[in-house]
């Protein structure tokens, strides 16, 4: 199966070009039954990225563009009476009939509207009219939000970003790159050049590895020590959760199985730490005032925290 993950990065690689470290990380996401928050600038590549994963892995896609008038029903679905039939019938919303959804530009919408995710995001499923409606498997959730251009947008609640396993940052390319994103447009699309590798059942084992990796009770221990120093932090007036800590360990363990290894390590740790806890926790006054970011103060409390067996 670790063939198959590789033979989907190649592929991805032909759409987005030298951002290596990201679509790995989005993979590893995947693998680890996650969601993707794509925060970033207009045209770096956020949509074609989602794309080309989705055809890479053959996995059904849907995208939804969110707008202020969009609403919970355009997601979640309705219930509509069928007069021939003498009662309501269930008119499935966008996502119930995908495996991947694009929800682009997801701050530009209500926050009701936002909400509406939820239930689909953290139990494969939407409840309606107090019927519950499951989701196809697997499901995934690869959400953009831009930085700029905030005039109408509606910030996520803290429990939606909650929801999402990583926050990623695509960026701007290097000049190398951005000269072979060049040359690849004279003559076509190379979303086009994405062929599928996997499918489906492919996905739904490789998840299930994943999930297998071991992990040991010092690695769990350091896990559950970072969560604890971001609690105590000056810097944060909210530290990572419980579920943030669960959500980091999830990922580790997918990272391991990504870099050929059926057990974890500290260094899979560091690798995926800050992507998955950055948005989860809150600034303090003090560190707004040092003018310090989210993944500033992550990454300095990781290198903080002694790793394991080193005292």
């Amino acid at each position: 199966m670790r063939l198959k993950a590789e033979a989907i990065l190649a592929q991805v690689k032909r759409a987005i070009v030298g951002k290596d470290d990201v679509l790995e990380s989005v993979l590893m996401a995947i693998l680890a039954g996650g969601h993707v928050l794509l925060n970033d600038v207009p045209g770096v590549g956020k949509t074609t990225l989602a794309v080309a994963v989705s055809r890479a892995m053959g996995l059904d896609y849907r995208r939804i563009q969110f707008t202020p008038d969009v609403l919970p029903s355009d997601i979640v679905g309705f219930s509509r009476y069928d007069q021939s039939a003498g009662s309501f019938a269930y008119v499935p919303g966008v996502v119930n009939d995908c495996n991947l959804l694009l929800a682009d530009e997801i701050n530009r919408t209500s926050s009701k509207t936002q909400s509406a995710l939820l239930e689909a995001m953290e139990e494969g499923r939407v409840t309606v009219d107090g019927t519950a409606h499951p989701l196809k498997r697997p499901f995934c959730v690869i959400a953009t939000q831009n930085e700029v251009g905030t005039a109408g947008t509606q910030p996520l609640p803290q429990a939606q970003l909650d929801r999402f396993l990583v926050q990623l940052t695509i960026g701007y390319p290097d000049l190398e790159s951005e000269l072979d994103i060049l040359r690849g447009r004279q003559t076509g699309d190379p979303l086009e050049q994405v062929a599928q590798v996997s499918d489906v059942q492919d996905l739904l084992a490789m998840q299930a590895e994943a999930a297998q990796v071991t992990m040991t009770q010092e690695l769990m221990e350091y896990l559950v020590r970072l969560s604890a120093a971001s609690r105590e932090s000056e810097l944060l007036r909210l530290g990572l959760s419980p579920r943030g800590t669960l959500a980091v360990s999830r990922m580790v363990r997918a990272c391991a199985w990504v870099r050929g290894r059926d057990f974890a390590i500290p260094e899979d740790v560091a690798a995926v730490f800050v992507p998955v806890s950055a948005h989860r926790v809150l600034l303090s006054q003090r560190a707004r005032l040092e003018q310090r970011t989210a993944r500033d103060v992550m990454e300095e409390l990781r290198r903080s925290v002694p790793l394991p067996g080193r005292g």
